[in-house]
Parts: structure tokens; sequence; C-alpha cells
């Protein structure tokens, strides 16, 4: 990275994310001689190599990552050095020279080299609110040629990355018995608007007249991986009016794109839960629609990072509404971190 920073994640103020490595460079041997598919690819290898005799019995699913946090995202809401503060919108990151030089040829392929400078002039900042910004804003940039031909490329360049990521996966995994997933990033922030601009800059071009999950969708049942959903465990009254949130609408939405696309759908809450609302909403994701319809098993992480957090979660009323649900309501996995 010191010698090519282009190679991670860069925002309009030339910001650099070293979560990720960029995935505008992901065909390209900026690696040592070596594109990153041909590394994680490797990395996939070793891991089947290690442990192939745990696949398709101990080990019975892989999820493969993606992007940042393993999620199909870009890294458009980073919190590190308060860089980004809930409900904010987040920002583009198309900024490196290997998405910068991706972004002119698109440009030039649909006849406006203009709109090949850079991301939109008027897109805000991370902690901005849609309504501040020229781009998201009601009736805003987003909703123009413009806003379409570039929200059409920055998702586009995101689900050929899963894609790619995901047939690497296929091969090195195929004929191992262990099944594949890949995570999408439940953001809810913002749902209510027309623009949705929190799903926007993450790389989800989904409006309220667009549905930006089909895609996701039918890229991973194309690769026969598993769409493993976020907060699922979230209530729409939960949230903080302000911030527009919808978290049961998107997961309804999701559920929608994985049954039309013949998808397995997993999910899993996104936040630190352990009270009886959080396990029954998870159960109404699983159940799903009155036919019948259910998703696979969801996973109710239990993140445990001091003592004093572990033994709340194991007072005596508290493990006992566990046991009671994760018995009853067999759809619930559950792993402590």
């Amino acid at each position: 990275m010191k010698s090519n920073p282009d190679i991670v994640y860069t925002d309009r103020s030339g910001r650099r994310n070293p979560e990720y490595i960029s995935l505008g460079c992901d065909t390209l041997p900026v690696l040592k001689g070596r594109t990153p598919i041909q590394v994680y690819s490797d990395y996939m290898r070793s891991f089947r190599d290690t442990f192939c005799g745990y696949l398709g019995n101990t080990i019975v699913e892989i999820q493969v990552g993606l992007g940042p946090c393993g999620e199909l995202r870009y890294p458009s809401y980073p919190e590190a050095n308060g860089t980004w503060r809930f409900p904010g919108i987040g920002e583009f990151q198309c900024y490196d020279k290997y998405m910068r030089a991706s972004l002119q040829q698109a440009a030039a392929a649909a006849g406006h080299e203009e709109w090949g400078r850079g991301g939109p002039h008027d897109a805000g900042e991370y902690k901005q609110f849609p309504e501040e910004t020229g781009f998201f804003r009601r009736d805003g940039t987003w909703c123009t040629e413009y806003g379409d031909f570039f929200l059409g490329w920055y998702s586009g360049m995101l689900l050929e990355h899963g894609d790619r990521v995901l047939a690497a996966a296929e091969a090195v995994f195929r004929g191992t018995g262990a099944a594949l997933s890949a995570k999408v990033a439940g953001i809810h922030w913002h749902y209510r608007t027309r623009s949705h601009a929190a799903e926007l800059t993450a790389g989800y071009y989904n409006t309220r007249r667009r549905d930006g999950y089909a895609p996701v969708a039918a890229m991973l049942a194309r690769r026969g991986a598993v769409l493993n959903f976020t907060c699922m465990e979230m209530r729409d009254e939960q949230q903080p009016e302000h911030a527009g949130c919808s978290p049961e609408q998107l997961v309804r939405q999701v559920r929608s794109a994985a049954r039309a696309a013949r998808v397995g759908l997993a999910g899993e809450n996104a936040l630190e839960r352990y009270d009886e609302a959080a396990f029954a909403q998870v159960y109404v994701g699983y159940i799903g629609p009155a036919d019948g319809d259910q998703i696979k098993p969801a996973d109710f992480f239990l993140l445990f990072p001091e003592k004093s957090t572990f033994h709340a979660y194991f007072t005596e009323s508290n493990y006992d509404i566990y046991k009671q649900d994760a018995t009853a309501k067999t759809c619930i996995r559950t792993f402590q971190i």
C-alpha cells in the first residue's frame, strides 16, 4: 500500500480506507505481479486444503468475504476517527485511480466523457442528511440521466466484484459439500426517503423507483450462494424518527428479491441484543409470509466484549428466555464471538 496507495478505496477528499482492496483493481496485477482475485483464490484454496477433513460435516457453510466487514458493499460509512456518524448518508468511494479509470471508460462509452471526471460534486459529506445535498434530495441529481448513469456504474462494479470472488470460491470449494454464502448489509437509515441515500453510497442502487436487491439476489443465485442479511432483530418503532429508518420494510424487500431469484436467504442480528423482543423479531423475519415461505436458519450472534456483558446475558431470566426461544424456534443458531 505504501508504494501504491491507490489499491485501497478513496473518497472525494482523498481519504484512504485500508480495510479492503479497491474492487477497481480486481483483475489487475497490483500485488507483486498478481491480481487480488488470484490472491483471494490462493487463500481460499489454502483454507480448503487445511480443513478438508471438516468440510461438508463440521464446516457446512462458508461465508465468503466480499468487502468491508465481509459484506458486499463499499466502505461508505467508516466510523473510525469519527469520519461518519449515524444516520449520515456516507460518501461514494470511487476516487482511487483504478475506479476513476473505469468511470472514465464507462462515461466515454455512454457518449458523455464529462461524466467521467469524478463522482457527483453535489453528494455532500459523510454526516449529512439527504435533503442537505443536491444529489440526494427529494428530486435531486440521483433521478436525472447522469444520476442513473453514475449509480448504475457504481453498483454494477460492486456486482461484478461479488461475481468474480464468488466464481473463484465456487471453483475452489466445488465438491467439498460446504455451501457458500455472502453477506449483504442491512442499511436501513433513510430508507423512507425517495433516494435511499445511505444505500446508494454503499453500492446498492435501491431507490423509491428501483429495486436494488433483485440484481444482488440474481448474482448470488448464479453462484449458488445463500444471501445472508443483517438487521433481522430490528423493528421500525425502535428507530429514531429523524433517521427515516425502516428495517422491517427493508427485510421484506430483500426477502422478496431472494424469493424471486430462488436464492437461499439467511439472517442475523446487526446489534448486540439479549432480550426476548429481539428473538421474537428474528423469528418473525424467519417465518415470513403466511404461505409458509421460510428462510434458512437465522444466526443470533452473542457479542461478549467484557465479562460483565457475558454475565448480564446469562442472568437466570435472560437465559430462561433464550432456552425457550432457541428450543421452540429452531430457526435460531447461536454463536459466541
